[in-house]
This record gives structure tokens, C-alpha cells and sequence, in this order.
């Protein structure tokens, strides 16, 4: 009688283990899941690694000094398309709204969805780096050999010059790669 109930509580702890082994898992997957999306949102609130932030407006120059904006472009080796800026550098005042553009052309002879992605360094001053409207909001459908000027509207907060941190950059990159998008749906529905 003894050994039978020594093997019920092994039995029950065995359970146990199983049960918390199995808890431990399903939150370990459910916060894989998760960290991207909590990872963006992170990015997004603070700056985080170059995040640019999304603005409705600028609030105009007011005497504040210039900044240099440089443009940089790529393409994932999964996207056959050209992807430039045409202005490489721009000079703008703090705070004062600016449309740069970028040319994308599908060197391919079949329509292609691309998504870009973009960074901006030195990633301190990702914060400041305020866009109004950006291509990059949206997926871009270009048919074969199509190209197209995609416009970014942004603008530099005035608070950076405050910002003991960042105060004496005078240069910002934005670069933007483009790539295949995993979703092309958008290809079936245009030849529909």
C-alpha cells in the first residue's frame, strides 16, 4: 500500500511538471509573438534605433539653424528594381517642412510589390526626425519597367537643438532599403 501511494505522488508531480513545463512554454512562444510588435511600438514612442516619428505638421523655422539631411537608397537582393534619391543632400532649417523624392523603376517584365523599410543615423536623433508623409507607409506596385517618383515630407524638430545629446549633429542620413514584399496580392488585384 505504501509503494502505491509513493507512486501516485509521483504521479502527481509529474503532472505538476508537465503543467508548468507546458505553461513556462506557451508564454515563451506567446512573447516571440509578441516582441516585434512590442519591439515597433518601443521604437516608435521613443526614437529607439533611428525610428523616425509621424508628424501632421511642422512649426516653421522660427531663426532656428540648419540641419543637413543626406539620402541614401538600396535594394534587397530579392527586388530586381532601381531605387535612388534625387537629391543626395538637402539643407533645411529646424522645424521647416521639406518634399524630397525618391525614384523607384521594376527593371523586371512582371508588375512587383516592394515594401521599404528606414533608418536614420546617428540613432539619438531618430526622435527629431519627424515625417509628415512617406512612400514608405505603404506597399508600391510598380508594373514592368514602370517607375515612379515616391515623395517624403518630413522635418526636423526644433527640440533637438535643446537636447544635450544631439545638439551638435549637423548631418542626419535617412536610408531606406526596399525589398520584395512577402504579400503580393496587390500584383493579382491589379490585373483583376
Amino acid at each position: 500500500m505504501n509503494y502505491s501511494n509513493n507512486q501516485n505522488a509521483i504521479k502527481t508531480q509529474n503532472r505538476r511538471v508537465i503543467v508548468i513545463i507546458s505553461f513556462v512554454g506557451l508564454l515563451m512562444l506567446s512573447l516571440s509573438f509578441a516582441s516585434v510588435p512590442l519591439y515597433d511600438i518601443f521604437c516608435r514612442v521613443t526614437g529607439f534605433g533611428g525610428t523616425t516619428q509621424i508628424a501632421s505638421s511642422a512649426p516653421g523655422s522660427q531663426g532656428f539653424p540648419d540641419i543637413n539631411i543626406r539620402f541614401e537608397s538600396s535594394t534587397s537582393q530579392s527586388l530586381n528594381w532601381s531605387f535612388y534619391p534625387k537629391d543626395k543632400v538637402v539643407t533645411i532649417p529646424l522645424g521647416e517642412e521639406k518634399t524630397v523624392f525618391y525614384v523607384a523603376k521594376n527593371l523586371t517584365n512582371k508588375p512587383i510589390v516592394g515594401t521599404a523599410i528606414f533608418n536614420v543615423t546617428p540613432a539619438k536623433v531618430g526622435q527629431y526626425f519627424m515625417k509628415i508623409d512617406c512612400f514608405c507607409f505603404i506597399e508600391q506596385l510598380l508594373n514592368p519597367s514602370e517607375s515612379m517618383e515616391m515623395p517624403v515630407t518630413f522635418f526636423i524638430d526644433p527640440e533637438i537643438f535643446k537636447d544635450e545629446n544631439a545638439k551638435e549633429v549637423s548631418e542626419i542620413t535617412l536610408s531606406y532599403t526596399f525589398m520584395k514584399s512577402l504579400d503580393q496580392s496587390k500584383v493579382i488585384l491589379e490585373k483583376l
